[in-house]
């Protein structure tokens, strides 16, 4: 039934406008809104919740009023903006992102949320007249680096503006609408689960797609998927099966299936001519140009397929050129390059080649692209163009197109559920799921989205399942004081009521709320401790042991269990080490293995005998491909082995094998079977961990210890444990409650008194401190080394240095190293030199500091991109600069380039801003315009 809005109101003229009917959800949040209410909307994505954010710019701009539209990325806000310059005309919106400022004092401003926190902050005339503040995305504010700066808007934004939040669905929405409430009054919350396009969950098994859960149930797992998921793990353990699969690596052992081999796309190669499978290829995954051929034959184009990784992306669509995959037709192949030569005009040529700009240009033409952060943003933007305009219908991306950008696709492809977070391999939370899964589905065009994740033989379908259907994702704030915001809100708001506001924050709202059921838990885990100590107490007088005069026979079998704990826990250690060391000598051995070789591999039973096929392609994660004496082939990694093959002969291989290793692999096992190559008779599957100095001390200590000799002991090591794993409970929730009621404004106390010490703050008053004109200074500076900045300017490190140089020194304050590439960072004049090397003395002293006022510390100075940025400023071309990059031992992307490019420029601005003489201001702004030209000028 459609909706009919009141007569005379504003909501009414808005939905005749629009051409379609809205929701419940939207038109109870637009309802709100112009009621003068705050809004929060949590909705999956795709559900429509940014119609209540576009209702309030209409809201705004009727009265007569002022709206701000906030998202948490630049290219979120230029995409919002030409959505509400289509709606409300060029005059009417501006945008705001750091890189552009496009009609500043228009009505309706589209910004990131960092942009607002400065104005606010700087105390901005565009301020006045504000009434309302869309923050889309508002649960960025549990992001780990960035999410404060929601907060801070949250509470420093008059009282009088309403703040409409839209979010993803999260599982604590009435806990997040409650503190809204208790800080910007009256907050409206309004949550759905509902979604407009319905998706459908599948797994791609082989060449079949079905479905994840049964038909009309409820979560229930599919059983005919269940079947044959347990028919191809049971034939792949079938005696005579080799354990060693193409495309599984070797044994996976992740539980979302981190397979590694991929084909080059050429079709019908793991089949017989008869048509049946062959043995060695029957788990081998499908490459990427046949799951795409499989999904346009379904009818499921276009597709996003998520990689976790760039490198990934980019290997992907090599893939696709490699194969003869096109899905796009001669007319659209012309109009997409109309549309990429459009877009690049002003990149050099020479620019253009190190881009590998030819074939990125014919796989768009052919309807296929990658989209990571890596890419040129000039380039990410014409393939977000293409796919919203339907021209590429296939889109090979990282998690960073799930943050909002408008690019729905009608089906999502997920090849693994593991991702690396920076520390190590771990699984998608059910929240990555969703809001990856959630790009599935276009409202208006698709009546159905679909979630397809590919199987590999690891990967457990319950798990899947699980993933899919778990709706528990929690906001939880980020939320901690540094000194930029510590001076601002002294400078805007004065001491107490700073302290008043810090006490309001989500993040102290969280953690008061939580801290009433933990006291009640220690009082309970203080019982169960002394319960199960004098449990101990009586079981060792019962045995009547010999006991130390100086101890009691307590205290002395804890003293024995602790010793028993450390050499575990330095046994795990040693075999993690020796993991480590032995994953280094595999690398090194398939690094160096050389064509013809044969190996030796380990094997459950007897070692496997291979010939290498072709070399490792790189020597940081060497997959040379391999042939073995049962006729499969595949490339094999590091991560396969728990002890490293040995070469035990060469052999001679057929003309052609090289290129066509498994065309020739039946020729290669009969070669083995005629050749006498010598096989060990023995060879470990996992290398022998020999203890440590300190392992065989901890085991000398335990067998000496009395405790060790007593009747019973092991019955009383269990009470004892018992205990002591009660105890360690005692110990977490303790120093949680503690942790809570250390409060935010103890840190803001702190910080303070660190900035007194070096004269941003003055105590002269003891009972209401100011900022000096140091602390002025310091509160302009937005920037994650805020403090080793002031510091640098007050100190006038930085003074004399021409434009590069300065841009260079500047560089180590924003640079962040995403690998070592080996190479060691240098600089380019004697004067860039001393002023990096007193970055860095000042960054020493800084942190000696923060430790004495157990204080966060401030990250260290990096210096990889320092000769890179040194050289662009200088006039350097593109790839020149790059491989300037890479000597410093930094990895970069073009569009890591661009992207660092854009970071030094924006700390530029700033220290032109703050800085103690006209020259260094001069020269900053100097360094500025020579580093934003090419690439780096292009989209800004």
């Amino acid at each position: 039934m459609s909706f009919t809005p009141e007569p005379g109101t504003h909501l009414s003229e808005f939905v005749a406008d629009l051409g379609f009917d809205l929701d419940d959800f939207q038109i109870q949040g637009c309802r709100a809104v112009e009621g003068d209410h705050g809004v929060l909307v949590c909705a999956p994505t795709g559900a429509g919740k940014t119609i209540v954010g576009e209702f309030a710019v209409s809201l705004a701009l009727s009265r007569g009023t002022k709206c701000f539209y906030t998202t948490p990325i630049k290219a979120l806000s230029n995409q919002k903006y030409h959505d509400l310059v289509a709606k409300h005309g060029a005059d009417a919106v501006g945008l705001l992102t750091g890189d552009v400022s496009i009609n500043h004092d228009a009505e309706i401003v589209v910004m990131t949320t960092e942009v607002l926190r400065n104005m606010i902050y700087g105390q901005s005339f565009a301020l006045e007249r504000l009434s309302h503040v869309v923050m889309d995305e508002i649960h960025f504010l549990a992001d780990a680096s960035r999410g404060a700066v929601w907060e801070e808007v949250i509470l420093n934004l008059d009282e009088s503006v309403k703040i409409i939040g839209l979010s993803a669905t999260v599982s604590n929405s009435e806990e997040f609408g409650e503190w809204l409430t208790t800080v910007r009054g009256d907050t409206q919350v309004i949550v759905t689960d509902h979604r407009p396009v319905p998706l459908d969950q599948y797994m791609m098994v082989q060449r079949k797609v079905l479905p994840l859960f049964e038909p009309g149930t409820d979560g229930r797992l599919n059983k005919q998927l269940e079947a044959t998921i347990d028919r191809l793990n049971s034939q792949a353990s079938e005696p005579g099966r080799s354990e060693y699969r193409s495309g599984e690596g070797f044994r996976t052992r992740a539980k979302g299936g981190r397979d590694r081999g991929r084909d080059d796309g050429r079709q019908n190669r793991d089949t017989r001519r008869s048509g049946q499978v062959r043995e060695q290829d029957r788990h081998r995954p499908l490459g990427r140009p046949e799951v795409l051929r499989i999904l346009q034959g379904m009818n499921m184009l276009p597709a996003i397929t998520f990689i976790f990784s760039r490198a990934g992306c980019d290997g992907a669509l090599y893939q696709c050129l490699r194969s003869k995959l096109i899905l796009t037709d001669q007319d659209e192949a012309q109009e997409i390059a109309r549309i990429i030569d459009a877009g690049v005009v002003g990149i050099p040529e020479e620019d253009l080649q190190v881009l590998n700009f030819k074939q990125w240009r014919s796989a768009l033409m052919r309807g296929f692209a990658a989209h990571h952060a890596g890419m040129l943003p000039a380039f990410r933007h014409i393939v977000e163009e293409l796919f919203v305009k339907g021209l590429v219908r296939a889109v090979f991306a990282t998690e960073t197109l799930a943050l909002g950008i408008n690019m729905p696709a009608r089906t999502v492809v997920l090849e693994k559920l593991v991702k690396f977070d920076g520390e190590g391999h771990v699984d998608l939370t059910p929240g990555q799921y969703t809001q990856l899964t959630g790009r599935a589905g276009r409202r208006g065009i698709d009546t159905l989205g679909n979630a397809v994740v590919q199987w590999s033989p690891a990967m457990d379908p319950r798990f899947v399942a699980g993933l899919a259907s778990t709706r528990t994702y929690p906001l939880i704030s980020t939320f901690q004081p540094g000194y930029n915001m510590s001076v601002n809100l002294l400078k805007t708001i004065g001491y107490e009521q700073s302290l008043r506001l810090l006490e309001k924050s989500f993040a102290q709202f969280q953690a008061d709320g939580s801290v009433v059921g933990d006291v009640r838990e220690i009082e309970r885990a203080e019982r169960k401790v002394e319960e199960l100590r004098a449990q101990l107490d009586r079981e060792i007088t019962a045995t009547n042991p010999a006991v130390s005069p100086d101890k009691t026979a307590v205290e002395s079998f804890l003293e024995y269990m602790e010793l028993r704990r450390e050499l575990n826990e330095e046994e795990k250690t040693h075999r993690r080490d020796s993991m480590e060391q032995r994953h280094a000598e595999v690398t090194t051995v398939l690094s160096k293995l050389q064509v013809g070789e044969v190996i030796a591999m380990p094997g459950r039973k007897r070692p496997v005998l291979a010939v290498v096929m072709t070399p490792a392609n790189q020597a940081r994660d060497p997959r040379p491909w391999v042939t073995t004496e049962s006729g499969w082939s595949g490339r094999i990694d590091a991560e396969s082995f728990n002890n490293a093959p040995i070469v035990v002969g060469h052999m001679r291989l057929p003309r052609g094998a090289a290129q066509s290793p498994r065309r020739f692999a039946r020729q290669v096992a009969e070669l083995f079977r005629r050749g006498n190559f010598k096989r060990p008779n023995k060879m470990r599957d996992t290398a022998r961990v020999r203890p440590n100095a300190r392992i065989n001390e901890l085991r000398t200590l335990i067998r000496d210890h009395e405790a060790h000799h007593w009747p019973d002991r092991e019955q009383l090591a269990r009470t004892a444990e018992r205990m002591l794993r009660k105890q360690r409970d005692l110990n977490k929730l303790t120093g949680t409650v503690d942790r809570a009621r250390e409060t935010l404004g103890r840190t803001f106390e702190r910080i303070l008194s660190l900035l007194s010490e070096m004269d941003y703050v003055d105590y002269a008053d003891p009972d209401n401190p100011v900022i000096t004109e140091e602390g002025e200074r310091l509160a302009k500076i937005h920037n994650e080394s805020d403090l080793l900045v002031a510091q640098c300017l007050k100190r006038g490190i930085w003074e004399g240095l021409d434009p590069a140089e300065l841009a260079g020194v500047v560089s180590m304050c924003t640079f962040e190293n995403r690998r070592e590439t080996g190479g060691s960072p240098e600089a380019v004049t004697e004067a860039m030199a001393e002023a990096m090397n007193h970055t860095e003395r000042i960054w020493s002293e800084l942190v000696d500091d923060e430790r004495r006022h157990r204080l966060p510390l401030t990250r260290q100075p990096e210096a990889g991109f320092a000769m890179a940025i040194h050289q662009w400023a200088a006039g350097a071309p593109l790839g020149y600069c790059m491989a300037a990059a890479a000597e410093n031992g930094a990895e970069l992307t073009p569009g890591d380039f661009v992207r660092w490019c854009r970071q030094v420029i924006d700390l530029l601005e700033q220290v032109a801003k703050t800085s103690y003489s006209d020259e260094m201001a001069r020269t900053a702004r100097q360094g500025i315009d020579a580093i934003r030209r090419g690439v780096v000028a292009i989209g800004s």
